[in-house]
């Protein structure tokens, strides 16, 4: 078991930001699973914890829990979600790392995420279809952050084209357009938070692509951010101060005396013997005392 883990781990430190995103959906999906196995099991309500780490609609109970705008984006809990979102973001995040850095993918799944989640918040709080619901509405899920990052790639370059099952080759942008409008019309069926948040993330990817192209990284000042938090929690080197007590001019006067003595010993030696009799240690003793 041990062996296991310690492999896990050793993949999760060495794999790049898209394995290291899906290595942490994933886990918690099997965690959230496995919690409500055991819970089951025990008699206790499945879920109580779910809360916690979905995004509510509610801005005063997002208060309370500010931590799930950015838990959410982790959080899955039907199998079927979870594997249709890992396989987009495995497929669309590979693509994204073909023309940007693991930094902007990080960030740009965060700040979609983000952006998904404000929308989501705004739409529930604003239109009468939504505002019965929105204090028992919460929403989880990384569609949001995906989406960002298949509108990034669409809209940086438009002309690229994926061969899709059944249909041959077409452009890409025109499969992110599709989904576009598939979420915009089921914006009142029973997800309509989760294609809310779709929309959002969308409209977050299409702006850092214009930004993008206009020299505008929108994922620096987020990237800045984690750099901070990550500092933190390292420990900065303790400084080491050592004290040595000055030599006296009797301790100076000796050692220069045995120095000198040693060079005598050294040079009658060289005189009997020879360069080649000479220690090494020896000569360097002699070649020291030749450059001062």
């Amino acid at each position: 078991m041990d062996g296991i883990f310690t492999n896990l781990k050793r993949t999760f430190s060495s794999g790049n930001i898209l394995a290291k995103l899906i290595y942490i959906n994933v886990g918690l999906f099997l965690l959230i699973r496995l919690t409500g196995v055991i819970l089951i099991l025990i008699n206790q309500d499945k879920f109580p914890f779910l809360q916690y780490l979905q995004m509510p609609a509610s801005p005063e109970m997002l208060l309370h829990r500010p931590w799930t705008i950015i838990t959410y984006m982790f959080t899955h809990f039907d199998f079927l979600h979870i594997l249709f979102n890992m396989l987009w973001l495995y497929w669309f995040g590979g693509l994204f790392l073909s023309f940007f850095s693991e930094r902007q993918l990080g960030g740009l799944y965060l700040l979609g995420g983000i952006a998904g989640g404000v929308l989501f918040m705004i739409v529930y709080n604003v239109f009468p279809f939504f505002t019965n619901v929105a204090s028992r509405s919460f929403l989880m899920g990384a569609s949001a952050s995906v989406m960002a990052i298949v509108f990034a790639v669409s809209f940086y370059r438009k002309d690229l084209e994926i061969m899709l099952f059944l249909i041959g080759r077409i452009k890409l942008i025109y499969l992110a357009l599709f989904t576009f409008v598939i979420d915009l019309l089921a914006i009142t069926s029973t997800n309509a938070g989760g294609h809310i948040a779709h929309i959002g993330g969308a409209l977050f990817g299409i702006c850092f692509a214009i930004c993008i192209q206009r020299g505008m990284d929108l994922t620096v000042p987020m990237n800045r951010l984690l750099d901070w938090v990550v500092n933190l929690g390292k420990r900065k080197p303790k400084m080491r101060v050592t004290y040595r007590r000055p030599e006296t001019d009797y301790e100076y006067n000796a050692r220069k005396h045995q120095e000198s003595a040693d060079l005598d010993a050294i040079l009658d030696k060289l005189k009997r013997s020879g360069y080649e009799s000479l220690s090494a240690e020896e000569k360097k003793k002699l070649f020291d005392a030749s450059k001062k």
